[in-house]
Formats: C-alpha cells, sequence, structure tokens
C-alpha cells in the first residue's frame, strides 16, 4: 500500500482536459521546447544499472556531510534582503520579505522509495529538521520526481504549509496525499503570480517528468523566477542546456542571484541535465552573476565523483567572471554576504 502511495495522484478525466488546455501538451504529454531524448538504447541499459548499483567508488562521500544546527532566531531576524539556508541536493529554505519559503523539500533519507536498492542520503537525520522549521508560508515544487517530491518529507510539511505553487500536473500528488486543493496552485511555463510582495514566474526547462511506468511527462517541469521591489532571483530548476536560459534572461532578469541546477549528469542524459560547465554558462545567459551550484552534495543518481560537480562548477564560473556562493549544508546565507568562499568539501572525503 506505501508503495502504491508513493506514485501519487492518478491523472483523472478532468486533468487531462485541463492539460490538454496548455500549448506544452502534444500528442497526450508534455513535451519540451526543443527535443529532448535519453541517449542510450536498451542494449545499454544492463551495463548502466550495473554501473549505478555497483560502481561506487568516489560517488559518495566516505563519512556523511554534516548538518549546521539549525538557528531559527537567526532565520527568522528581520532582514532586508533574501537570506536562505542550502540543505543540499535542491532543497532550499528561505527567508524574504518576512515570509518563509521551502522550495523542492525533499528532506527523506532515500531518493529511490521504490526502487529494490536505496539511494542514500550523504547527510544523516534529515527529516527531522522540518520539526524544527517554522510555519512555511509558501512552498515552491519544480518537478514530481523523487528527487524532488518526497512523501515522507510531504507527510511533515502539510499541516505546518499555507500555499503550494506547483508545477502543471503535481497538484494531483499533493491532493492524493491530504493537501486541501484549495491551497494549491498550479503553473505553466510563464505563469504568474504575486504573493506576500513578491512576483513569482514560472519558467521553462529542459527536462520531463513522472513517478511511475504510465505517467512519464503527465505533469510540467520548470524553474522560478522571484521579484519584489528590491530583488530579483532565479532558480533553474533540473534540466538540460538551452537558448531558454537566454529568453529567460531577456525576459526577466538581470538576477541579483541564481540557483543552478549542477549535478547527477552523464553522456547518456546530457540532453536532461547539465555538465557543470554548462550550468555556469547558463548563469551567465541568464544574467545571473552571484550564483550557487545545487542538486549536488545529497544523492548519487549518477556515475561522477560527489565532489566533481562543484570543483567543475567553480572552475568554469572563475573563467566566466561568476561569483560564486557555496555554503556548509544548513548554514544561513545572505545573498549579498561574503561567507561564502571557504571551499568545505576539499577537507571531507
Amino acid at each position: 500500500m506505501k508503495l502504491k502511495t508513493q506514485f501519487g495522484g492518478k491523472v483523472s478525466a478532468a486533468d487531462k482536459d485541463r492539460y490538454t488546455r496548455s500549448t506544452n501538451w502534444k500528442n497526450g504529454k508534455f513535451e519540451n521546447l526543443v527535443t529532448t531524448t535519453m541517449e542510450f538504447s536498451f542494449q545499454e541499459m544492463p551495463k548502466l544499472i550495473y554501473k549505478q548499483i555497483f560502481a561506487k567508488k568516489g560517488r559518495n562521500p566516505k563519512q556523511p556531510i554534516p548538518v549546521e544546527a539549525f538557528d531559527k532566531a537567526a532565520f527568522l531576524a528581520e532582514s532586508d534582503e533574501p537570506k536562505f539556508i542550502w540543505y543540499g541536493h535542491s532543497v532550499v529554505l528561505m527567508r524574504w520579505m518576512n515570509k518563509t519559503t521551502l522550495i523542492d523539500p525533499m528532506l527523506g533519507p532515500n531518493a529511490s522509495p521504490i526502487a529494490p536498492f536505496a539511494t542514500k542520503r550523504f547527510s544523516e537525520n534529515s527529516l527531522t529538521l522540518i520539526d524544527q522549521f517554522p510555519e512555511i508560508d509558501l512552498l515552491l515544487m519544480t518537478h514530481d520526481h523523487y528527487d524532488h517530491l518526497d512523501l515522507d518529507s510531504i507527510n511533515k510539511l502539510k499541516l505546518k504549509t499555507k500555499k503550494w505553487f506547483v508545477a502543471l500536473g503535481v497538484g494531483r500528488h499533493l491532493e492524493a496525499w491530504g493537501i486541501p486543493s484549495n491551497t494549491i496552485q498550479e503553473f505553466d511555463w510563464w505563469d504568474e503570480a504575486d504573493f506576500e510582495g513578491i512576483h513569482f514566474t514560472f519558467t521553462p526547462s529542459r527536462h520531463f517528468s513522472g513517478r511511475g511506468l504510465t505517467d512519464r511527462a503527465k505533469s510540467l517541469w520548470g524553474g522560478w523566477v522571484m521579484k519584489s521591489d528590491k530583488h530579483n532571483l532565479y532558480w533553474s530548476g533540473d534540466g538540460g542546456y538551452g537558448d531558454h536560459f537566454q529568453e529567460i534572461g531577456k525576459k526577466l532578469g538581470p538576477f541579483d542571484f541564481g540557483f543552478m541546477e549542477c549535478g547527477q549528469y552523464n553522456e547518456q542524459w546530457h540532453q536532461i541535465h547539465m555538465y557543470p560547465e554548462e550550468a555556469a554558462q547558463a548563469s551567465k545567459d541568464a544574467g545571473a552573476n552571484n550564483v550557487m551550484a545545487v542538486h549536488w552534495a545529497g544523492f548519487a543518481l549518477a556515475l561522477h565523483h560527489w565532489k566533481d560537480p562543484i570543483e567543475r562548477f567553480t572552475a568554469h564560473a572563475a573563467k566566466l567572471g561568476l561569483n560564486v556562493f557555496h555554503p556548509k549544508i544548513g548554514e544561513i546565507i545572505h545573498i549579498s554576504g561574503a561567507n561564502h568562499t571557504k571551499k568545505w568539501w576539499e577537507n571531507h572525503e
């Protein structure tokens, strides 16, 4: 029963009717702006699966990555600018305009809850952090993959979250898990909404979605632009490199800060996850000169060394003249702060 619950909500006739009104719904599914495929054949699958399960060297840290203690008073203290805490992978807790926003809150211990082998988190006891968090005014979801939308986390969050802004189609999962529909707002690409002094726009990315065998591309995927009178932030969401970064920058940039997907890449799925050098270039394309890499230091979902994303990203970002933030997991960061220069991963094996 719990395995069935993990899949989330099925696509109903009413859901499908809503999805067909989107210009991004074609031939019974959502589609990317450009042709996007997984670049491997079925003949390659056994070898790839073997590597994913058994080629472990360097993919996980030898010791769990520590998480800084949550300082609730410091987090809630008034500030003239956005501040945030990164919890590894793509989880960010943000305080802005005296409101708390949580992005892609996968804080559970396992990114493969339906697979025969667990994909364990690099840090321990992360799920208990939710109990320490203040009330969540707004929760943002980019898409429905297990490493972003986590049932165990949602079960802890649903009684302390006021409003949910999610990609089109993700709402059916939340409703299946007991989230009231009147608290959920779904977004197609370029849809906009205001919340407590911040203007949100859901932006395109080059990715896919699905939690089971029958719902691939039956919900949308993307990123977020968050803008107040004084600050403008960009969250890229998962996805491959493309012209959409320049388009987002032209329409909505430049940005004071960018959170860029960087990690879990492989040549076989290069079109749906950027290489680190591309992630740095995407930051430049979008007009975000203050940036940090996310989607790393959480799980080993690809074959690269766990430090590879941040080392390659920082190296190429320096060539492009970008100002890179790389906080410790759990550290409070102001977007104009200077406490972001220590390469903490170098001393962690």
